[in-house]
């Protein structure tokens, strides 16, 4: 099984990141802030200017390591790629799957995603007592999980996904404590750019998350370009995003939610620009990295493996199970569905 190893969060502006010897040295101007072993780091995540050595982009190519860069708001902008990974036998697979087997992967991942989402509306309610409202949108999302498998096309099964975000991110607001809905309102799920402190938030762990995705892909052979739910487009790792629909609730949302209800991420923390976009401040996104990091290091019992692992690993697990699908060695695709 493959190691947990840490990611490098880089969000101040103008630092410099280089390889001396064994070591990765972050300076900014002339001072050292940061110096660490270089072969404990398996993702570097550059957020605004953030320049970054040739010798150290030498190292990240022959090393899989995942260098990525993101502007401050945690849009995603481009990755570097090293030597390709895995023979072309599975890449043809993937592309054949992707052509012609796509709806079946595909609506194996909708209905693992929206059962995701419903898990979360279900913990609320186990912990914090019966909402009406909430029980209402989680019986829904179970007619939803049972509409997946009845659509006959992609285009329904978007139909059927889109449906169910809507009821989930509905009632959204409502699994943040009461007295901290006010300050931090979520109405709706708005992207490029995000219109509020929560959606900011989201937006950036997706981001992060779904390049760990796109790394897990490229390193067991797969190509995240090619996918089976999201139509192919110019510059999008789009198997990358379907992966991603997998992990949003249990990773992503759960994550966002815990920082806000224990209040180690304030109102203050964000600030609006002109555009109307809202971004985190250098300080807040810290502390959010940081807790990502943290929850990516506890275990859980995957349920399709029945193996305890680390969360951090689940792309990569993930990535593993749709390669031996292909290759034939299972039968379906098993998608992450969180106990």
């Amino acid at each position: 099984m493959k190691k947990l190893q840490n990611s490098l969060y880089l969000t101040r502006d103008n630092l410099y990141a280089h390889k001396e010897r064994e070591a990765i040295v972050i300076k900014q101007e002339n001072e050292t802030l940061l110096k660490l072993p270089i072969h404990s780091i398996s993702n570097i995540y550059c957020f605004g200017q953030t320049r970054v050595s040739p010798g150290l982009m030498a190292h990240c190519a022959e090393n899989d390591v995942n260098l990525a860069y993101f502007d401050l708001f945690g849009r995603y902008q481009a990755r570097m790629v090293g030597r390709k990974s895995g023979n072309v036998l599975l890449r043809r697979a993937q592309y054949r799957a992707s052509d012609n087997a796509q709806l079946e992967i595909a609506r194996n991942i909708i209905a693992a995603k929206i059962q995701n989402c419903r898990g979360l509306l279900q913990r609320q309610l186990r912990n914090h007592g019966q909402n009406a409202t909430i029980a209402q949108v989680v019986t829904k999302l179970k007619f939803s999980v049972e509409q997946t498998k009845q659509a006959n096309s992609l285009d329904k099964l978007r139909g059927v996904e889109g449906d169910a975000a809507a009821q989930y991110f509905s009632v959204f607001q409502q699994l943040i404590k009461a007295g901290l809905r006010e300050k931090f309102v979520f109405s709706r799920r708005t992207r490029r750019p995000p219109r509020d402190a929560v959606n900011a938030m989201l937006s950036l762990v997706y981001s992060v998350i779904g390049q760990d995705v796109s790394g897990a892909l490229h390193a067991v052979g797969l190509d995240p370009q090619v996918g089976f739910l999201h139509a192919d487009r110019p510059g999008r790792d789009s198997l990358a995003q379907d992966i991603l629909e997998e992990l949003r609730a249990y990773l992503a949302d759960r994550l966002v939610l815990s920082l806000i209800n224990r209040q180690q991420i304030k109102i203050t923390d964000f600030e609006n620009e002109v555009s109307g976009a809202v971004k985190m401040k250098d300080d807040a996104r810290k502390v959010l990295f940081a807790a990502l990091q943290q929850r990516k290091q506890e275990s859980i019992v995957h349920p399709f493996l029945n193996e305890k692992v680390e969360i951090g690993l689940l792309p990569h697990i993930q990535a593993m199970l749709l390669a031996r699908h292909l290759r034939g060695d299972l039968q379906h695709y098993p998608p992450f569905l969180a106990k």
